[in-house]
Protein backbone atom coordinates (compact mmCIF):
# COMPACT_ATOMS: atom_id res chain seq x y z
CA UNK A 1 0.00 0.00 0.00
CA UNK A 2 3.11 2.47 0.82
CA UNK A 3 4.31 1.98 -3.10
CA UNK A 4 0.79 3.16 -4.14
CA UNK A 5 1.04 6.60 -2.13
CA UNK A 6 1.99 9.89 -3.79
CA UNK A 7 5.15 11.48 -2.65
CA UNK A 8 4.06 14.34 -0.45
CA UNK A 9 6.52 16.56 -1.96
CA UNK A 10 8.00 16.81 -5.37
CA UNK A 11 11.70 16.85 -4.97
CA UNK A 12 12.29 20.25 -6.79
CA UNK A 13 9.29 21.71 -5.08
CA UNK A 14 9.38 25.19 -3.29
CA UNK A 15 9.46 24.51 0.46
CA UNK A 16 6.46 27.14 0.51
CA UNK A 17 4.72 25.53 -1.72
CA UNK A 18 3.00 23.25 0.36
CA UNK A 19 1.70 25.78 3.03
CA UNK A 20 0.69 27.37 -0.10
CA UNK A 21 -1.33 24.93 -1.24
CA UNK A 22 -2.90 23.91 1.57
CA UNK A 23 -4.35 27.39 2.35
CA UNK A 24 -5.55 27.63 -1.36
CA UNK A 25 -7.36 24.69 -1.36
CA UNK A 26 -9.13 25.14 1.01
CA UNK A 27 -9.59 28.90 0.80
CA UNK A 28 -9.29 29.94 -2.69
CA UNK A 29 -7.09 32.63 -1.41
CA UNK A 30 -4.76 32.33 -4.37
CA UNK A 31 -6.44 34.74 -7.06
CA UNK A 32 -7.10 37.41 -4.20
CA UNK A 33 -3.59 37.15 -3.30
CA UNK A 34 -2.12 37.40 -6.99
CA UNK A 35 -4.82 40.56 -7.75
CA UNK A 36 -3.68 42.11 -4.75
CA UNK A 37 -0.10 41.71 -5.49
CA UNK A 38 -0.66 43.06 -8.92
CA UNK A 39 -2.16 45.94 -7.67
CA UNK A 40 -0.65 48.87 -9.10
CA UNK A 41 -0.13 52.36 -7.50
CA UNK A 42 0.34 55.83 -8.98
CA UNK A 43 4.23 57.11 -8.86
CA UNK A 44 3.72 60.71 -7.35
CA UNK A 45 5.54 62.07 -4.37
CA UNK A 46 1.99 63.50 -2.61
CA UNK A 47 0.62 59.74 -2.55
CA UNK A 48 2.65 59.46 0.56
CA UNK A 49 1.11 61.68 2.86
CA UNK A 50 -1.68 59.09 3.23
CA UNK A 51 0.89 57.08 3.99
CA UNK A 52 2.74 58.86 6.52
CA UNK A 53 -0.79 59.12 8.72
CA UNK A 54 -0.93 55.48 8.31
CA UNK A 55 2.49 54.38 9.85
CA UNK A 56 2.03 57.47 12.53
CA UNK A 57 -1.19 55.49 13.26
CA UNK A 58 1.00 52.22 13.69
CA UNK A 59 3.23 54.02 15.68
CA UNK A 60 0.44 55.14 17.94
CA UNK A 61 -0.88 51.80 18.66
CA UNK A 62 2.44 50.47 19.72
CA UNK A 63 4.00 53.19 21.83
CA UNK A 64 0.50 53.88 23.21
CA UNK A 65 0.28 49.89 24.10
CA UNK A 66 3.29 50.40 25.95
CA UNK A 67 2.02 53.58 27.74
CA UNK A 68 -1.39 51.58 28.98
CA UNK A 69 0.85 49.25 30.83
CA UNK A 70 1.78 51.52 33.46
CA UNK A 71 -0.66 54.50 33.58
CA UNK A 72 -3.21 54.63 35.65
CA UNK A 73 -6.47 56.18 35.12
CA UNK A 74 -7.57 57.66 38.74
CA UNK A 75 -8.30 60.67 40.04
CA UNK A 76 -7.39 59.49 43.63
CA UNK A 77 -4.73 61.46 45.50
CA UNK A 78 -0.98 60.72 46.31
CA UNK A 79 2.39 61.52 47.27
CA UNK A 80 5.49 61.20 44.17
CA UNK A 81 8.18 59.14 45.65
CA UNK A 82 10.00 58.52 42.47
CA UNK A 83 13.41 59.29 40.52
CA UNK A 84 12.29 63.01 39.87
CA UNK A 85 13.72 65.17 42.82
CA UNK A 86 12.35 68.27 42.29
CA UNK A 87 8.45 66.45 43.13
CA UNK A 88 9.63 64.39 45.50
CA UNK A 89 6.55 64.31 48.42
CA UNK A 90 4.48 66.37 46.07
CA UNK A 91 0.73 65.89 46.19
CA UNK A 92 -0.99 64.73 43.20
CA UNK A 93 -3.92 62.38 41.17
CA UNK A 94 -2.33 58.95 40.53
CA UNK A 95 -3.15 59.48 37.25
CA UNK A 96 -0.51 62.58 36.89
CA UNK A 97 2.14 60.67 39.20
CA UNK A 98 1.68 57.57 37.34
CA UNK A 99 2.72 59.63 34.17
CA UNK A 100 5.52 61.44 35.54
CA UNK A 101 6.67 57.49 37.08
CA UNK A 102 6.48 56.86 33.29
CA UNK A 103 8.85 59.57 32.20
CA UNK A 104 11.43 58.85 34.82
CA UNK A 105 11.21 55.15 36.40
CA UNK A 106 9.88 53.26 33.72
CA UNK A 107 12.80 51.89 31.54
CA UNK A 108 12.46 53.97 28.08
CA UNK A 109 9.39 55.30 29.68
CA UNK A 110 9.94 59.02 28.46
CA UNK A 111 11.37 57.61 25.21
CA UNK A 112 8.16 56.36 24.55
CA UNK A 113 6.01 58.45 25.57
CA UNK A 114 7.50 61.33 23.94
CA UNK A 115 7.67 59.26 20.84
CA UNK A 116 3.91 58.66 21.28
CA UNK A 117 3.18 62.54 21.40
CA UNK A 118 5.37 63.38 18.28
CA UNK A 119 3.07 60.29 16.53
CA UNK A 120 -0.41 61.98 17.35
CA UNK A 121 1.05 64.96 15.90
CA UNK A 122 2.61 63.99 12.52
CA UNK A 123 -0.83 61.58 12.09
CA UNK A 124 -3.05 64.58 12.66
CA UNK A 125 -0.57 66.74 10.04
CA UNK A 126 -0.53 63.83 8.04
CA UNK A 127 -4.03 63.69 8.10
CA UNK A 128 -4.63 67.53 7.37
CA UNK A 129 -1.96 67.94 4.15
CA UNK A 130 -3.70 64.66 2.68
CA UNK A 131 -7.25 66.24 2.50
CA UNK A 132 -5.66 69.24 1.22
CA UNK A 133 -3.90 67.13 -1.57
CA UNK A 134 -7.73 65.51 -2.00
CA UNK A 135 -9.35 69.11 -1.95
CA UNK A 136 -7.13 70.96 -4.93
CA UNK A 137 -6.45 67.52 -6.90
CA UNK A 138 -10.34 66.85 -7.55
CA UNK A 139 -9.68 63.31 -5.62
CA UNK A 140 -12.94 63.49 -4.10
CA UNK A 141 -15.02 63.64 -7.08
CA UNK A 142 -17.73 60.69 -7.98
CA UNK A 143 -17.40 57.30 -7.39
CA UNK A 144 -14.82 58.87 -3.97
CA UNK A 145 -17.28 60.89 -2.24
CA UNK A 146 -17.53 58.41 0.33
CA UNK A 147 -13.76 58.36 1.14
CA UNK A 148 -13.86 61.94 1.23
CA UNK A 149 -16.51 61.52 4.39
CA UNK A 150 -14.30 58.81 5.63
CA UNK A 151 -11.12 61.22 5.43
CA UNK A 152 -12.72 64.19 7.52
CA UNK A 153 -14.02 61.93 10.07
CA UNK A 154 -10.84 60.55 10.38
CA UNK A 155 -9.61 63.70 10.95
CA UNK A 156 -12.32 64.63 13.40
CA UNK A 157 -11.95 61.91 15.38
CA UNK A 158 -7.95 62.24 15.42
CA UNK A 159 -8.17 65.51 16.78
CA UNK A 160 -10.66 64.03 19.45
CA UNK A 161 -8.39 61.45 20.13
CA UNK A 162 -5.32 63.86 20.67
CA UNK A 163 -7.19 65.95 23.26
CA UNK A 164 -7.76 63.19 25.14
CA UNK A 165 -4.78 61.98 25.03
CA UNK A 166 -3.18 65.08 25.86
CA UNK A 167 -5.77 65.47 28.70
CA UNK A 168 -5.16 62.15 30.43
CA UNK A 169 -1.99 62.81 32.32
CA UNK A 170 -3.78 65.46 34.39
CA UNK A 171 -0.56 67.53 34.39
CA UNK A 172 -1.59 72.01 35.17
CA UNK A 173 -2.20 72.64 31.19
CA UNK A 174 -4.07 69.24 30.41
CA UNK A 175 -6.41 70.22 33.44
CA UNK A 176 -6.84 73.85 31.78
CA UNK A 177 -7.63 72.13 28.53
CA UNK A 178 -10.45 70.33 30.26
CA UNK A 179 -11.62 73.66 31.90
CA UNK A 180 -12.32 74.99 28.47
CA UNK A 181 -13.84 71.49 26.86
CA UNK A 182 -16.59 71.89 30.21
CA UNK A 183 -17.12 75.37 29.51
CA UNK A 184 -17.73 74.80 25.72
CA UNK A 185 -19.40 71.95 26.56
CA UNK A 186 -21.67 73.52 29.17
CA UNK A 187 -22.59 76.14 26.47
CA UNK A 188 -24.59 73.91 24.43
CA UNK A 189 -28.28 74.69 23.56
CA UNK A 190 -30.53 72.54 25.47
CA UNK A 191 -28.74 69.89 25.95
CA UNK A 192 -25.18 71.62 27.45
CA UNK A 193 -25.87 70.50 31.20
CA UNK A 194 -26.74 67.12 30.79
CA UNK A 195 -23.61 66.23 28.37
CA UNK A 196 -20.72 67.69 30.40
CA UNK A 197 -22.56 66.22 33.79
CA UNK A 198 -22.53 62.74 31.85
CA UNK A 199 -19.34 63.03 30.17
CA UNK A 200 -17.54 64.72 33.46
CA UNK A 201 -19.40 62.51 35.96
CA UNK A 202 -20.13 65.25 37.76
CA UNK A 203 -19.17 69.40 37.62
CA UNK A 204 -16.11 70.30 36.68
CA UNK A 205 -13.22 68.84 37.14
CA UNK A 206 -15.25 65.35 37.37
CA UNK A 207 -15.90 62.33 39.59
CA UNK A 208 -13.85 59.47 40.06
CA UNK A 209 -15.19 57.63 37.03
CA UNK A 210 -14.40 60.42 34.96
CA UNK A 211 -10.51 59.51 34.37
CA UNK A 212 -11.51 55.58 33.08
CA UNK A 213 -13.90 56.86 30.85
CA UNK A 214 -11.81 58.57 29.41
CA UNK A 215 -9.02 56.81 29.27
CA UNK A 216 -11.36 53.66 27.91
CA UNK A 217 -12.40 56.44 24.87
CA UNK A 218 -7.80 57.17 24.28
CA UNK A 219 -7.20 53.99 24.58
CA UNK A 220 -10.02 51.74 22.94
CA UNK A 221 -13.16 53.59 21.57
CA UNK A 222 -11.38 55.94 19.64
CA UNK A 223 -8.53 54.13 18.40
CA UNK A 224 -10.76 51.08 17.45
CA UNK A 225 -13.26 53.32 14.78
CA UNK A 226 -10.40 55.07 13.39
CA UNK A 227 -8.59 51.73 12.91
CA UNK A 228 -12.05 50.51 11.21
CA UNK A 229 -11.90 53.81 9.16
CA UNK A 230 -8.68 53.12 7.72
CA UNK A 231 -9.59 49.79 6.76
CA UNK A 232 -12.81 50.66 5.10
CA UNK A 233 -10.92 53.52 3.35
CA UNK A 234 -8.05 51.00 2.34
CA UNK A 235 -10.43 48.65 0.74
CA UNK A 236 -12.45 50.85 -0.97
CA UNK A 237 -9.43 52.30 -2.91
CA UNK A 238 -8.43 48.81 -3.64
CA UNK A 239 -12.02 48.75 -5.27
CA UNK A 240 -11.65 51.76 -7.12
CA UNK A 241 -8.16 51.97 -7.87
CA UNK A 242 -6.19 54.77 -7.32
CA UNK A 243 -6.54 58.13 -9.10
CA UNK A 244 -3.51 59.28 -11.19
CA UNK A 245 -2.66 62.64 -12.69
CA UNK A 246 -3.05 62.53 -16.38
CA UNK A 247 -0.10 61.91 -18.45
CA UNK A 248 0.94 59.84 -21.81
CA UNK A 249 -0.77 56.67 -21.63
CA UNK A 250 -2.89 57.07 -18.21
CA UNK A 251 -6.15 57.61 -18.99
CA UNK A 252 -9.82 57.53 -16.66
CA UNK A 253 -9.76 53.49 -16.39
CA UNK A 254 -6.27 52.34 -16.25
CA UNK A 255 -3.93 53.04 -13.64
CA UNK A 256 -0.15 53.45 -14.72
CA UNK A 257 2.42 52.85 -11.69
CA UNK A 258 4.41 50.43 -9.78
CA UNK A 259 2.89 47.02 -8.90
CA UNK A 260 2.13 46.29 -5.70
CA UNK A 261 4.97 43.27 -5.76
CA UNK A 262 8.05 43.33 -4.94
CA UNK A 263 8.31 47.15 -6.05
CA UNK A 264 5.73 49.47 -4.16
CA UNK A 265 5.71 46.89 -0.97
CA UNK A 266 9.51 47.56 -0.66
CA UNK A 267 9.30 51.13 -1.32
CA UNK A 268 6.37 51.05 1.29
CA UNK A 269 8.86 49.14 3.88
CA UNK A 270 11.27 51.53 3.41
CA UNK A 271 8.83 54.51 3.99
CA UNK A 272 7.59 52.93 7.34
CA UNK A 273 10.67 52.18 8.64
CA UNK A 274 12.12 56.36 7.86
CA UNK A 275 8.79 57.53 9.68
CA UNK A 276 8.78 55.28 12.67
CA UNK A 277 12.86 56.55 12.96
CA UNK A 278 11.93 59.86 12.76
CA UNK A 279 9.40 59.84 15.36
CA UNK A 280 11.43 57.82 17.69
CA UNK A 281 14.49 60.48 16.91
CA UNK A 282 11.96 63.08 17.63
CA UNK A 283 11.21 61.46 21.06
CA UNK A 284 14.39 60.89 21.81
CA UNK A 285 15.87 64.53 20.79
CA UNK A 286 13.36 67.34 20.90
CA UNK A 287 11.28 67.35 24.54
CA UNK A 288 7.93 67.96 24.31
CA UNK A 289 4.79 68.42 27.03
CA UNK A 290 7.06 68.25 30.04
CA UNK A 291 4.15 67.79 32.24
CA UNK A 292 6.24 67.25 35.38
CA UNK A 293 7.67 71.01 34.91
CA UNK A 294 4.07 71.76 34.54
CA UNK A 295 3.28 70.32 38.00
CA UNK A 296 -0.12 68.27 38.80
CA UNK A 297 -3.58 70.22 37.99
CA UNK A 298 -4.73 72.42 40.62
CA UNK A 299 -8.40 74.24 40.03
CA UNK A 300 -6.82 77.16 41.99
CA UNK A 301 -4.00 77.14 39.51
CA UNK A 302 -3.12 78.88 36.27
CA UNK A 303 -0.52 80.69 33.59
CA UNK A 304 -1.13 82.84 31.44
CA UNK A 305 1.51 81.30 28.94
CA UNK A 306 -0.17 77.49 28.75
CA UNK A 307 -0.88 76.96 25.06
CA UNK A 308 -2.58 73.86 23.64
CA UNK A 309 -1.75 71.38 21.41
CA UNK A 310 -1.07 72.72 18.08
CA UNK A 311 -4.11 70.88 16.59
CA UNK A 312 -5.88 72.79 18.97
CA UNK A 313 -5.42 76.33 18.23
CA UNK A 314 -7.62 77.27 15.86
CA UNK A 315 -10.40 76.73 18.53
CA UNK A 316 -8.82 78.66 21.32
CA UNK A 317 -8.13 81.45 18.80
CA UNK A 318 -12.23 80.89 17.67
CA UNK A 319 -12.99 81.23 21.51
CA UNK A 320 -10.67 83.82 21.80
CA UNK A 321 -11.85 86.17 18.71
CA UNK A 322 -15.43 85.86 19.34
CA UNK A 323 -16.99 89.16 20.53
CA UNK A 324 -19.17 89.27 24.03
CA UNK A 325 -22.19 88.03 22.23
CA UNK A 326 -24.76 85.60 24.25
CA UNK A 327 -28.43 84.97 22.39
CA UNK A 328 -30.91 85.78 26.24
CA UNK A 329 -34.53 85.38 26.36
CA UNK A 330 -36.80 85.75 29.17
CA UNK A 331 -34.09 86.45 31.40
CA UNK A 332 -32.11 83.88 30.73
CA UNK A 333 -29.22 83.07 28.67
CA UNK A 334 -29.65 80.36 26.05
CA UNK A 335 -26.93 80.51 23.92
CA UNK A 336 -23.41 81.45 26.42
CA UNK A 337 -20.62 82.96 24.07
CA UNK A 338 -18.30 79.83 24.47
CA UNK A 339 -20.93 77.97 21.93
CA UNK A 340 -19.92 80.26 19.00
CA UNK A 341 -16.18 79.74 18.90
CA UNK A 342 -15.39 76.62 20.46
CA UNK A 343 -18.96 74.61 19.00
CA UNK A 344 -20.17 76.24 16.02
CA UNK A 345 -16.84 77.28 14.53
CA UNK A 346 -15.82 73.59 13.89
CA UNK A 347 -19.06 72.46 13.55
CA UNK A 348 -19.09 74.48 10.29
CA UNK A 349 -15.70 73.96 9.10
CA UNK A 350 -16.51 70.24 9.36
CA UNK A 351 -19.59 70.83 7.88
CA UNK A 352 -18.62 72.36 5.09
CA UNK A 353 -15.80 69.69 4.16
CA UNK A 354 -18.70 67.15 4.29
CA UNK A 355 -20.88 68.25 2.46
CA UNK A 356 -18.45 69.90 -0.42
CA UNK A 357 -18.41 67.05 -3.21
CA UNK A 358 -21.94 67.32 -4.03
CA UNK A 359 -22.13 71.21 -3.13
CA UNK A 360 -19.33 71.53 -5.90
CA UNK A 361 -20.69 68.87 -8.27
CA UNK A 362 -24.00 70.74 -8.06
CA UNK A 363 -23.57 74.64 -8.00
CA UNK A 364 -20.31 74.79 -9.50
CA UNK A 365 -19.12 72.68 -12.01
CA UNK A 366 -22.57 70.46 -13.09
CA UNK A 367 -20.28 67.49 -13.39
CA UNK A 368 -21.69 64.10 -12.48
CA UNK A 369 -19.37 61.97 -14.10
CA UNK A 370 -16.91 59.86 -13.16
CA UNK A 371 -13.38 61.05 -12.51
CA UNK A 372 -9.98 58.54 -12.28
CA UNK A 373 -8.05 61.49 -13.84
CA UNK A 374 -6.98 64.22 -11.27
CA UNK A 375 -6.47 67.49 -11.61
CA UNK A 376 -3.79 69.96 -11.11
CA UNK A 377 -4.66 72.95 -8.74
CA UNK A 378 -4.38 75.46 -11.79
CA UNK A 379 -6.73 73.48 -13.81
CA UNK A 380 -9.73 74.28 -11.30
CA UNK A 381 -8.87 77.60 -10.22
CA UNK A 382 -12.56 78.53 -8.78
CA UNK A 383 -12.02 75.55 -6.55
CA UNK A 384 -8.73 76.20 -5.47
CA UNK A 385 -9.50 79.38 -5.07
CA UNK A 386 -12.55 78.73 -2.39
CA UNK A 387 -9.80 76.25 -0.70
CA UNK A 388 -7.02 78.71 -0.19
CA UNK A 389 -9.56 80.94 1.23
CA UNK A 390 -11.00 78.79 3.23
CA UNK A 391 -8.19 77.78 4.34
CA UNK A 392 -6.95 80.76 4.91
CA UNK A 393 -10.04 82.02 7.33
CA UNK A 394 -8.50 78.69 9.56
CA UNK A 395 -5.03 79.29 10.03
CA UNK A 396 -5.84 83.47 10.47
CA UNK A 397 -7.82 81.86 13.35
CA UNK A 398 -5.23 79.18 14.50
CA UNK A 399 -2.59 82.32 14.58
CA UNK A 400 -4.47 84.19 16.49
CA UNK A 401 -5.50 81.51 19.22
CA UNK A 402 -1.28 80.66 19.20
CA UNK A 403 0.31 84.32 18.40
CA UNK A 404 -0.55 86.15 21.90
CA UNK A 405 2.50 85.61 23.80
CA UNK A 406 4.94 86.85 21.35
CA UNK A 407 2.88 89.94 19.93
CA UNK A 408 2.34 91.12 23.55
CA UNK A 409 6.17 90.15 24.44
CA UNK A 410 6.97 92.58 20.96
CA UNK A 411 4.85 95.51 22.81
CA UNK A 412 1.56 94.88 21.15
CA UNK A 413 -1.77 95.13 23.45
CA UNK A 414 -3.86 91.68 23.33
CA UNK A 415 -7.00 94.08 22.84
CA UNK A 416 -5.59 95.72 19.86
CA UNK A 417 -4.62 92.52 18.47
CA UNK A 418 -7.90 90.72 18.94
CA UNK A 419 -9.16 93.87 16.76
CA UNK A 420 -6.87 93.19 14.30
CA UNK A 421 -7.64 89.22 14.47
CA UNK A 422 -11.46 89.80 13.75
CA UNK A 423 -10.49 91.92 10.85
CA UNK A 424 -8.08 90.02 9.26
CA UNK A 425 -10.12 86.43 9.28
CA UNK A 426 -13.12 88.55 7.27
CA UNK A 427 -10.92 90.18 5.03
CA UNK A 428 -8.33 87.64 4.39
CA UNK A 429 -9.81 84.75 2.87
CA UNK A 430 -10.77 87.04 0.41
CA UNK A 431 -7.77 88.43 -0.45
CA UNK A 432 -6.26 84.64 -0.94
CA UNK A 433 -8.92 83.35 -2.76
CA UNK A 434 -8.78 86.51 -5.34
CA UNK A 435 -4.64 86.36 -5.58
CA UNK A 436 -5.24 82.83 -5.48
CA UNK A 437 -7.79 82.58 -8.63
CA UNK A 438 -5.98 84.77 -10.41
CA UNK A 439 -2.30 82.52 -10.18
CA UNK A 440 -4.54 79.61 -10.88
CA UNK A 441 -5.88 80.78 -13.92
CA UNK A 442 -2.63 82.46 -15.63
CA UNK A 443 -0.68 78.88 -15.15
CA UNK A 444 -3.77 77.19 -16.55
CA UNK A 445 -4.06 79.77 -19.88
CA UNK A 446 -0.68 80.24 -19.91
CA UNK A 447 0.88 76.50 -19.16
CA UNK A 448 4.33 77.44 -17.48
CA UNK A 449 5.65 75.84 -14.43
CA UNK A 450 5.35 78.17 -10.98
CA UNK A 451 9.40 77.10 -10.11
CA UNK A 452 10.70 76.88 -13.68
CA UNK A 453 12.37 80.35 -15.20
CA UNK A 454 11.38 81.05 -18.96
CA UNK A 455 13.94 80.09 -21.67
CA UNK A 456 15.41 83.05 -22.60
Amino acid sequence: MSALRPPRTRPDEDPLARPVRFVDERLGAAAITKKALSYVFPDHWSFLLGEIALYSFVMLIATGTYLAVFFVPSSGETIYHGSYVPLQGAAGSEAYMSAVRISFDVPAGLLIRQAHHWAANVFIAAIIIHLMRVFWTGAFRKPRELNWLIGVTMLMLAILEGFAGYSLPDDLLSGMGLAIAYGVALSLPLIGGQLSTLLFDGRYPGGEDFWPRLFIAHVFIFPMIIGALIAVHLAIIMRQHHAQFPAPGRKERNVVGTPMWPGYALRSLGWFAMVAGVIMLLGGLVQINPIFQWGPYETWRSTNGAQPDWYLGWLIGGLRLMPPWEVRFGGQTWIPNPFFGGALFPLVCFVTLYVWPWFEQRFLTRDFRRHDLLDRPRDNPLRTAIGAGFFGWVFTIFVAGSADRILVSAGISYVGQVWFFRAFALIAPFVIARITYNICRELRDTGRHPLRRSSA
